[in-house]
């Protein structure tokens, strides 16, 4: 399968396996998704996206779980993850509304949070799931440019960003955001018109929506 450079020596497979819904599943055990993730492996697939509220915050350590019983995996594979929502939840209980949060220290915690569950010495990719409106440019990408430095995660994006949006961001950052994850499908074909589909121009030489 063609592969995307993304940085330096990584790069992904140009099609990706969504993990949002490995939960629902009759069966859910280490075996399954192990199972799911050869199958992806032996046709070319090699990069998996998640987010920390995917499965009502459970979708990560479902795949934790696979990467641990089989750990020669995680050196064939590329793994996305993503932060900032915050639901209302059982298991977060102290969420009062939905809402957003890109602080510092929600992005640092996200992050030690997401590579326990997911049994990770690093997220080859981080993104940051929704725009905030209340989202300080420069803390946001101050602790984004942190991340990487602690060889936590090797790069960072955005998704569901517009393009003024990631602008902002990047200006406020030393490192590159790499990708702008968009919604396109056949019901949500607005980003072809609304001008996201669009080559950022920034000092960064950010890449364009993937």
């Amino acid at each position: 399968m063609e592969r995307k450079i993304i940085e330096g020596d990584l790069s992904f497979s140009r099609l990706i396996y969504g993990m949002w819904r490995l939960g629902d599943d009759a069966d859910t055990s280490a075996l399954r998704v192990t199972a799911k993730i050869k199958a992806c492996l032996d046709q070319g697939l090699t990069t998996f996206d998640q987010a920390d509220i995917y499965g009502d915050y459970g979708s990560e350590v479902l795949l934790g779980a696979a990467l641990k019983a089989d750990p020669g995996l995680r050196d064939q594979m590329e793994i996305i993850t993503k932060c900032d929502i915050c639901l209302i939840s059982q298991t977060r209980p102290h969420h009062r509304v939905k809402h957003y949060d890109t602080s510092a220290g929600h992005i640092a915690a996200s992050i030690d949070r997401s590579l326990e569950n997911m049994a990770l010495d690093h997220i080859d990719c981080l993104l940051l799931h929704r725009p905030d409106p209340l989202m300080d440019a420069a803390e946001t990408g101050a602790a984004l440019d942190a991340a990487i430095a602690s060889g936590k995660v090797r790069t960072v994006g955005i998704s569901n960003f517009r393009p003024w949006d990631w602008r902002h961001l990047q200006d406020h950052m030393k490192s590159r955001l790499v990708t702008n994850q968009i919604e396109i499908n056949p019901l949500a074909l607005e980003s072809f018109t609304n001008g996201d589909l669009v080559e950022i121009e920034t000092s960064k030489n950010a890449s364009p929506s993937m």
